[in-house]
């Protein structure tokens, strides 16, 4: 039976190519797309997003756009230095034009009507900022039991891409991050950027898939600005597909590793706003720090097998 699986985001070129995964991919059922600001405004990511979906030919999905900024403090800074000025490389024009109309309503009541329609489990993939999920999850407890898991791109353990401590999901809401991350009980897989960036993909994999067809052409065409910062970012020709790397969790659960961990995350106005705590010391050190209040308990991909993943993504991908 098909996942059933909402995609939270704010493509993006890393979330053009996730939004594709999934809307291609025959073992999926995209019940919906929600919009978020995030690497550019919500008017640039909602249709980002309803282009993707008419360049898969996936005008039977519903888009609803969201949050247009953070829960608490506004968004210091866009990533128009990664993704481009329109999110696209510059190149979101090109794509096709919407076939359907925006829902009405916006994203939260989208979310809430699919859940509530949903005769299974559903898993949601939120692959930008975290606000959408975090006022669904606030004024609509009641939905909780219709969610099967929340498979998260966002974070790191190491340190971050938009400060030295956050990743920029993360950094660009703190307090829905938190909200959801560590204070829901709703199973949730983070999926960070010390993985993702060992799923990089190399100059050879895009001219694969801009070789399969018009779409995995037209995909390929988004990268140039995303491939320019990238090159710095990893020495090499080659881009880093974060949120497909999520996405390729949500459609095919256990192709990541995870394990178990504790998590936090910072919301202060220090230089570490946004990062993301997650202990990793052993459970008996863990059980003897913990005070009567601990934190959040979520799976953490920590690994895979990366040739396989790049070869799932490419292939589903490359499906015309």
């Amino acid at each position: 039976m098909p996942i059933p699986l909402i995609i939270d985001t704010d493509p993006g070129v890393d979330d053009a190519f996730a939004i594709a995964l999934a809307a291609l991919s025959e073992d999926v059922d995209l019940l919906g797309v929600t919009t978020v600001f995030g690497n550019v405004p919500l008017e640039a990511t909602t249709l980002n997003a309803r282009r993707v979906l008419a360049l898969c030919e996936r005008p039977d999905v519903p888009v609803a756009a969201g949050a247009a900024r953070p829960l608490v403090h506004p968004q210091v800074r866009r990533a128009s230095e990664v993704h481009g000025p329109d999110g696209l490389s510059g190149r979101s024009a090109a794509l096709p034009e919407p076939v359907r109309a925006l829902e009405p309503g916006g994203a939260v009541r989208l979310l809430v009507s699919l859940l509530e329609a949903a005769d299974q489990p559903v898993t949601i993939a939120p692959i930008g900022p975290l606000t959408n999920i975090a006022l669904l999850l606030a004024a609509h407890p009641e939905v909780r039991q219709k969610i099967g898991r929340i498979v998260v791109m966002g974070g790191g353990l190491a340190g971050g891409n938009t400060t030295g401590a956050a990743e920029f999901n993360i950094w660009s809401d703190p307090e829905a991050a938190r909200r959801v991350l560590v204070e829901e009980t709703v199973p949730c897989v983070l999926v960070p950027m010390d993985l993702t960036y060992r799923c990089a993909v190399d100059s050879a994999w895009l001219g694969k898939l801009a070789a399969s067809g018009p779409i995995g052409a037209a995909l390929d065409a988004l990268t140039p600005d995303y491939l320019a910062h990238y090159r710095k970012a990893l020495g090499w020709d080659g881009i880093v597909l974060h949120d497909a790397v999520a996405v390729a969790e949500a459609i095919r659960p256990g192709i990541l590793r995870t394990e178990t961990y504790p998590i936090e995350v910072e919301c202060s106005q220090g230089p570490a706003r946004g990062a993301t705590l997650v202990d990793r010391r052993r459970q008996a050190l863990r059980a003897d720090a913990e005070g009567e209040v601990a934190p959040g308990r979520i799976e953490v991909a920590v690994d895979t097998d990366l040739d396989r993943l790049r070869a799932v993504i490419l292939e589903r991908l490359a499906r015309s």
